[in-house]
């Protein structure tokens, strides 16, 4: 059998993005709307998804399911990518923080929206993978680190919006006192067998506002 052109993958990827669309209408009475921003979709088509995964399961990387990365870990469901991200909002002009870098795809959608990604990844091995594979796909408007995504990344605080990509019983601390006023954080909030992906605003007087959305099932928020 031929192996797949990018001819080939971009129109799987244009296949998922139309599953995802399908799957926002279907949750649209949870989610107060009935489509995602297109802004976010048109990302989601222009990254390919199947760079960020092993290549023995980058067959499958346009299907609408989580996949295996390694270290017990997973990257998320094309679906609730496109999901956080549209919840997050990221505009041009914005600094993003996001705890849980991964290999990278997530990473790759927040910065094709925002100015500036700073990233937070506490596994050596997907922190340098994920940065020489985002610059050799020509991103240059991130920054990775290696550390524990709990305490943030102060050097760079205050942020416009932060997106964590791990569970945690409730928001760190440090991530909401990093968060500007006005600025916006999404995360799933709960125990490992029962989350719920959260908003969290935080107003012009530092009050703030939590919306509690679908149940979802990430890896749990390892600190050190």
């Amino acid at each position: 059998m031929k192996r797949m052109t990018e001819e080939h993958l971009a129109v799987l990827r244009r296949h998922m993005v139309e599953m995802i669309a399908i799957h926002a209408d279907l949750a649209s009475e949870e989610l107060g709307k009935a489509a995602l921003d297109e802004r976010v979709m048109a990302a989601i088509r222009r990254v390919p998804r199947h760079r960020f995964v092993p290549a023995s399961v980058a067959p499958y990387a346009y299907q609408d399911m989580p996949l295996p990365i390694g270290f017990d870990k997973t990257i998320s469901q094309p679906f609730i990518v496109a999901l956080m991200t549209d919840l997050l909002a990221p505009q041009p002009h914005e600094a993003v923080l996001e705890i849980g870098t991964g290999l990278g795809y997530q990473t790759a959608i927040l910065a094709e929206l925002a100015g500036q990604i700073w990233s937070v990844e506490i596994i050596e091995e997907f922190a340098s993978h994920a940065e020489a594979l985002l610059q050799s796909l020509g991103f240059s408007n991130i920054g990775i680190r290696v550390g524990d995504g709990s305490r943030g990344w102060p050097e760079h605080a205050p942020f416009d919006k932060i997106l964590v990509a791990v569970a945690a019983d409730r928001a760190p601390p440090a991530l909401l006192e990093q968060l500007k006023p006005g600025g916006r954080l999404v995360l799933p909030v709960g125990s490992e067998d029962a989350q719920l992906l959260t908003v969290i605003d935080k107003d012009a007087a530092g009050q703030l506002k939590t919306r509690k959305l679908i149940p979802v099932r990430f890896s749990r928020l390892e600190t050190v």
